[in-house]
This record gives structure tokens, C-alpha cells and sequence, in this order.
């Protein structure tokens, strides 16, 4: 976990009654530390005299020395102490949720989720434990199906101790200012909480090879003996906000927002903005782009619990900055919400332990709602971040890139906190497509492809000898795709990038349907000895509708044939009413009278067996015309009934393609 974060953790989540129990002098010594926030230096007071304490007193010792390591950021040894005192029967019911946590940032999730259930049993009216084991759940779906950022640790500028919260310090991003507790930070003390020096705020800038020089310490008017840090630029890079915490050895003094202007000279001694009293924390600021918002995490009265997110506003840069306001429920938790980054869109990104999230602190991104009212808020899930505390992250205006910090253990990293470059890679979607005949299933070469995306972008292209065409297609876009070819129907595919976060190639393959020969229409169904359509039918008629509105010139022939049976005269009628029931229902569906011609076949035009029939029907030669000859000479009445249903069937064939709305 940050430095300055210790700072203000300092006020602890849990209290551990140590009251009555035996305590040598080091023991005392030890709960000044702990209760200053002096973490560091009270474990190894707590660990050098355990040998003292006595068999019952055990549990509490124990989980105060995992409470020591859990604030320092040591997740590992944490979960070991704080397993301790579970076999030791310590007496608080935060044991199992501290374990639980401590379980969850080493990934070990069903045994984490194990220890809330049991915290639950013991303090069932806590929501926290419902919302840890929701996280468990998300976190193992999330690092299955990570998010398109590349990370890369940012070796040039990390130490072996924490560097944190980035920002930038120049509108070409190649001047970057962060917060680091490395040796040689001003001051000759360690911080008691920590084991490291007090933080300072450093600078580093690339150079046109895009290599990052040697951190260096910013201005002597800036970084002193106590701890400073989370910088936040004006637009215009003149101005700066930061946080400053005083401590002493075993006195919390609280933290507040300093703000300081940069001239030719450097930059100038920094002045505190008032907002809340000195024994109040007031850290981690974040200035808007217009300068008439600042945001900021703090422990006034009237938040959620924990650490909140509040802001405060003016009218124009000159005025005095107005009355804090609690950023509100869907931002802060019971828990702690810190970190704040405003983006120059509006997007504020935050980081918190208290939402739905993969270990310690997640960072979340808060999208203001349209009425205004409220914020949208979602987890930016892995692998931004992490089972560790992942926060202080700082974006490009112009694209989705930037740097943040993490304590996780993965990517090289080294020291505490590490900082790191993260970027969203141009995700390229590609169409690859062919136009093949229908029934041949041969490629067609010199048809017409047109796309056309809900994005408003219209494109055209003719397929080559292949019969294959290519487009490039945009993000988050609908696309609809119409192949065309004189002597055949347009023919049409549907494609989306909407959702899809990875460069991804699309095939698609469009049949065109030759105008050359009929056409039949499965599915089209009557009652024996009827002409009205049964329900089953509308389906088939209605794909007929847009093949007809995707064809706007052409005029169709709808033919209705019967089998055999029955008289020629009979079986004229019925076949004529059959495709006239066709034509009215298209008519009513919004077909000009003037494209439909119905007519009755009857018997006279049997059925021809093709490749695609012969293959459903091996009993059926390929080419063999399906007369009564055929019929007679078949040895089954099972195929003759088949074969008598083929023939009944509903057909339309283009008569002209020159038709013309009036």
C-alpha cells in the first residue's frame, strides 16, 4: 500500500481492545507506534516481546501484528499472522474478514471466500462480506477474459522502494512527475509507518529516442523532510496541487493540499488551500481542466465510512474555493475511496477497496449520468488491475494510454509500488469476404459488395476473380453488407464490432441467387385441398418480402404447382388460388400489385431432380424429371408420397428486373 495512503490509514478500521492485558514496556512502546500509525516500528516491537505475552492474551497480540503488515502492504505476511491468530482464538470477528482479504490479494479466492462466509456467521448484518464474495467470483471471470490494455513496467523510473502516482507535466506527455520514498528523498529519517524514507515528488523526461532520463527531485520549495506527493496539473501545466502529511514519531498531524505556481525560475513556495481543518485529511487532489473543480479524498465529517471522495468548486480560477461536497453513494463505500483523476472529457477515475474488485485497492472509472444526476460506475477489471492495490492512474486526453501504480509482483516489478505504462493498441477489424452462387455454390467474380455501417460510412467494392472482397470495419459500428450481379437476386450479410476489444478478422461468405431459373419457396403450406395459407407459412413469405424490397426493380411470377393426382382442370384452379393467396398476402405486406403476377401450374411442370435434392434423396437420379413414368416404376408407396410432395410447391421466377416505382 502507498505512503501517503498509511498516512491517512492511520485511523484504523477495526479496534482491537489491548485494555487490562499484560503489557511489558515494549508492548506499550508498540501500541503508541500502532496507534500513531507507526506500523513499522511497532511489529517489530510486537514480535520481539510475543515470547512474553500470556497463552490468552495470544490472539490479540497476533492479529495486531497482521494489522501492522496489512497497512504496511505486506499481504503475505499479513495472511500468516493472521492465520496465527485465528488458531489462537483471537477475539474480534475482523480476523476472518482481514484474513479473507489478505486470502483474496494472493489469489487464492475460494479460500477467501471461505473466511467471509464465516465472518458473515459472525457479524451477518455487514454487507462487506456479500460484496467481497462477489468480487472473489468477478475476479476469476475477469483475469479469464482480460481487457485489451498492454502494461509495461516503467524500470527507468522505479526504485527499489515505492513510486507512485504518476501525472504528466507537459501537454506532449514526455515529462512525467510522481511520488517516491527512494533513498535519496529529502530528509535523513525513515517513515515510522513504513520502514522508508518520507515521500518526495520526482521528475523524469524522454527524450526524442523515447528513452527516460535519471529521476531527479523537484524544486527545494517543494519536497521537505515530511512527506509529499499525488501531484495534479493545470491544463496549462502552471500550476500544481499536492498532498502534504506531517507526522511526528507518535502524533498523526493529518495531510493537506498545497498548491504552487511555476515560473522561469521554477517553481515557487507552495501555499495550503484551505478546506478542512490542519488535524483533518485532505490528500490526493485532481484539478479539472476548466480549474473550477477540485476533487480530493478526505475523512470530514458527513462521508460513507472509511476515506470518501469529495470536491469543491468556484466560479471562475480567481475565486475561493466553496464548501466541500461528498461526491456521493454510487462513488463512496464504507470503505475507502482515494486517488481521484479527473479526465478532460468528464470521466473521473477513482480508486477504491470498497467496490466489487480483484484484491486490495481496483481502480474504477465513473461516468457521469446524461440527467446529470449521479455517476455510472465500473471496475476497468484486469489487467489494469490486479490481486495487489492497483490506483494513481493518469490518462492521455487523446487516447486511451497513460501510467498508474500497482503493488502487484508480476511484470518486473521491484521494490513497493512500481509505476507503469499502459495503452489500449489500435484494435484493427478486417472483413474478409467471398460471393459464391447459391446452388453451385461457384465463386461469383465482378459482383458489386456495398457497405454500409450505422456509423454513417458507406463503401463499395467488386469482388475479383475469387469472388472474395476485403473491408476494413470500425469500432463499435453495425455494418450491412449488399452483394449484387446482373442476372441474380441481391444478396445480403450482417456483421458487428460492437463489444469486441481485440483486433479480430471477419469472413463472411454472401449467395447470390441466379434469376435464370425458379425459385423455390420452402415451407409455403395449405390444407388439403385448400388455397388459404396456414400460419407456418408466414415465415417463408416474409423472407420473400425483403428479398423483394432488396430488389426493388424486379416483377416475379409466382407459380403454384400440385402433383398428379386429381383432374388437369381441378388441380389448374387450385393451383391458381394457391398462388393468388400468395400474391395478396404480399400485397398486403406492402408489395406493388404491379411486381406480382400469380399463376397456376397444376401437374404440367413436374419437379427436376438436382444435386441438392439427389443428396436428400438418394433414391433420386440428378437430371430425372419426376413424372408419373418416374412414379409408376418406384417401389415403395413411402417414395412415391415423397415424391408427390416435391412436387407440390410454391415457386417465383423474375420475369423483367426494369420496374420502376410510379
Amino acid at each position: 500500500m502507498k505512503l501517503i495512503a498509511k498516512v491517512i490509514f492511520a485511523v484504523i478500521f477495526v479496534s482491537i481492545c489491548i485494555d487490562g492485558v499484560s503489557q511489558t514496556a515494549r508492548l506499550k512502546r508498540a501500541n503508541a507506534f500502532y496507534e500513531a500509525g507507526g506500523y513499522f516500528e511497532a511489529v517489530e516491537l510486537y514480535r520481539r516481546d510475543l515470547d512474553k505475552v500470556p497463552k490468552e492474551e495470544m490472539g490479540v497480540y497476533l492479529q495486531r501484528i497482521a494489522e501492522c503488515y496489512r497497512l504496511m502492504g505486506d499481504a503475505r505476511q499479513a495472511e500468516i499472522w493472521y492465520s496465527k491468530a485465528i488458531m489462537r482464538d483471537a477475539p474480534d470477528p475482523k480476523v476472518f474478514f482481514y484474513y479473507a482479504e489478505m486470502l483474496k490479494m494472493g489469489e487464492k479466492y475460494d479460500e477467501a471466500i471461505e473466511q467471509y462466509q464465516k465472518y458473515k456467521e459472525l457479524v451477518p448484518n455487514d454487507p462487506l462480506s456479500a460484496v467481497r464474495v462477489e468480487s472473489c467470483e468477478l475476479a476469476k471471470k475477469w483475469k479469464e477474459t482480460p481487457a485489451g490494455y498492454e502494461i509495461v513496467n516503467m524500470r527507468a523510473i522505479n526504485s527499489k522502494q515505492s513510486d507512485f502516482s504518476p501525472a504528466y507535466a507537459s501537454d506532449d506527455y514526455t515529462t512525467l512527475l510522481f511520488t517516491t520514498s527512494r533513498e535519496e528523498a529529502t530528509g535523513s529519517k525513515n517513515h515510522a509507518g513504513t520502514g522508508e524514507k518520507f515521500t518526495d515528488i520526482y521528475i523524469s523526461q524522454r527524450d526524442k529516442r523515447g528513452t527516460w532520463s535519471s529521476p531527479r527531485s523537484l524544486d527545494e520549495s517543494i519536497n521537505t523532510p515530511d512527506d509529499e506527493g499525488t501531484p495534479s496539473l493545470t491544463a496549462d501545466f502552471k500550476k500544481m496541487y499536492f498532498t502534504r502529511c506531517r507526522t511526528s514519531k507518535r502524533n498523526k498531524l493529518g495531510c493537506e493540499i498545497m498548491l504552487s505556481e511555476r515560473t522561469e525560475q521554477g517553481w515557487l513556495s507552495p501555499v495550503a488551500v484551505p478546506i478542512a481543518a490542519d488535524s483533518m485529511v485532505v490528500a490526493h487532489p485532481s484539478i479539472s481542466a476548466d480549474e473550477l473543480t477540485l476533487y480530493f479524498v478526505s475523512n470530514i465529517p458527513g462521508g460513507y465510512g472509511g476515506k470518501d471522495l469529495w470536491k469543491v468548486t468556484r466560479t471562475t480560477p480567481s475565486d475561493s474555493w466553496g464548501e466541500p461536497i461528498n461526491l456521493g453513494p454510487e462513488i463512496n463505500t464504507p470503505m475507502n475511496e482515494m486517488f481521484p483523476f479527473i479526465h478532460s472529457d468528464g470521466t473521473l477515475y477513482f480508486s477504491s477497496d470498497g467496490h466489487p474488485g480483484m484484491g486490495g485497492l481496483d481502480i474504477f472509472r465513473a461516468t457521469p449520468l446524461e440527467d446529470g444526476d449521479g455517476w455510472k460506475v465500473e471496475n476497468m477489471r484486469y489487467p489494469i488491475n490486479s490481486p495487489s492495490d492497483d490506483f494513481g492512474i493518469a490518462f492521455e486526453k487523446e487516447r486511451e494510454a497513460g501510467y498508474f501504480s500497482s503493488r502487484r509482483r508480476d511484470l518486473g516489478a521491484r521494490g513497493g509500488d512500481n509505476v507503469y505504462l499502459f495503452y489500449l493498441p489500435e484494435i484493427l477489424f478486417n472483413l474478409i469476404g467471398e460471393v459464391r452462387d447459391d446452388k453451385s455454390g461457384g465463386l461469383l467474380a465482378d459482383a458489386n459488395v456495398q457497405l454500409v455501417g450505422s456509423d454513417g460510412l458507406i463503401a463499395d467494392t467488386k469482388t475479383k476473380d475469387d469472388g472474395a472482397f476485403r473491408f476494413m470495419l470500425n469500432p463499435n459500428t453495425d455494418y450491412v453488407l449488399v452483394a449484387s450481379k446482373t442476372g441474380y437476386l441481391n444478396g445480403r450479410g450482417r456483421e458487428t464490432t460492437k463489444g469486441i476489444t481485440e483486433s479480430t478478422d471477419f469472413e463472411m461468405t454472401i449467395k447470390l441467387t441466379s434469376t435464370a431459373r425458379p425459385i423455390e419457396l420452402p415451407n409455403i403450406f395449405y390444407d388439403y385441398d385448400r388455397w388459404e395459407l396456414r400460419t407456418e407459412s408466414m415465415a417463408a413469405l416474409d423472407r420473400l418480402v425483403e428479398v423483394l424490397n432488396e430488389n426493388p426493380t424486379i416483377i416475379i411470377e409466382l407459380g403454384a404447382h400440385t402433383d398428379s393426382r386429381g383432374t388437369l382442370d381441378y388441380n389448374y384452379d387450385l393451383s391458381q388460388k394457391r398462388a393468388q393467396s400468395v400474391v395478396n398476402y404480399l400485397i398486403e405486406k406492402g408489395i406493388p400489385t404491379e411486381r406480382l403476377r400469380a399463376k397456376g401450374y397444376a401437374q404440367s411442370q413436374p419437379k427436376v431432380v438436382d444435386a441438392l435434392l439427389q443428396q436428400q434423396y438418394p433414391f433420386l437420379a440428378s437430371g430425372a424429371k419426376l413424372d408419373e413414368k418416374l412414379i409408376d416404376k418406384l417401389s415403395s408407396e413411402d417414395q412415391k408420397e415423397t415424391v408427390h410432395q416435391i412436387n407440390r410447391r410454391t415457386e417465383f421466377r423474375v420475369l423483367s428486373t426494369d420496374y420502376k416505382a410510379q
